[in-house]
């Protein structure tokens, strides 16, 4: 709490994450969005492995970081009502997801991306960033960016001070 308001809380939840930096990169956007970070098993890369290191330097130690040992002990920890699913195979744009207070951006690994059975168990909260031309898909880092400000933005999250408007 800073100055009496409080930040929105978000959670970033990767399954099974390939790429060090790319994890990296997203630690980051928690810690600058004093959101939490999820990392469900297995991942590709061990939490130890430099490339992690170099791409998250000084703050890797300050991301609020939970580590499933796989999908079934993520569901057991968030509530599946607070998940919200991005990727470049659902239908409806992120521009209609309202995230609320508390939600769970849940992204697929690099190589393989969302499960089609998440995309089938949940068409209604599926989203995707859309895309023109060649490009079919963008860096997770990026996505996951992209998609973790537009939910602060809608939350009332002021980029000035820091912190919830509200």
């Amino acid at each position: 709490m800073r100055g009496g308001r409080v930040a929105p809380t978000l959670h970033i939840a990767l399954i099974e994450p390939q790429i060090p930096p790319n994890t990296g990169n997203i630690a980051g956007l928690c810690v600058a969005t004093e959101s939490s970070l999820h990392l469900i098993e297995p991942l590709g890369f061990s939490l130890d492995d430099a490339e992690l290191a170099r791409s998250s330097i000084h703050w890797f130690d300050d991301v609020d970081l939970w580590v499933h040992k796989g999908w079934r002990y993520f569901r057991e920890a968030v509530d599946r009502d607070r998940c919200y699913y991005f990727s470049a195979k659902a239908t409806r744009s992120f521009w209609e997801a309202e995230i609320p207070d508390g939600g769970c951006l849940v992204f697929g690994n690099e190589t393989t991306g969302m499960p089609d059975r998440i995309l089938e168990k949940h068409p209604d909260r599926c989203y995707r960033i859309p895309m023109h031309g060649p490009v079919r898909n963008l860096n997770l880092a990026t996505a996951a960016g992209i998609v973790l400000y537009d939910a602060l933005r809608k939350l009332g999250y002021n980029s000035d001070v820091g912190i919830a408007s509200r």
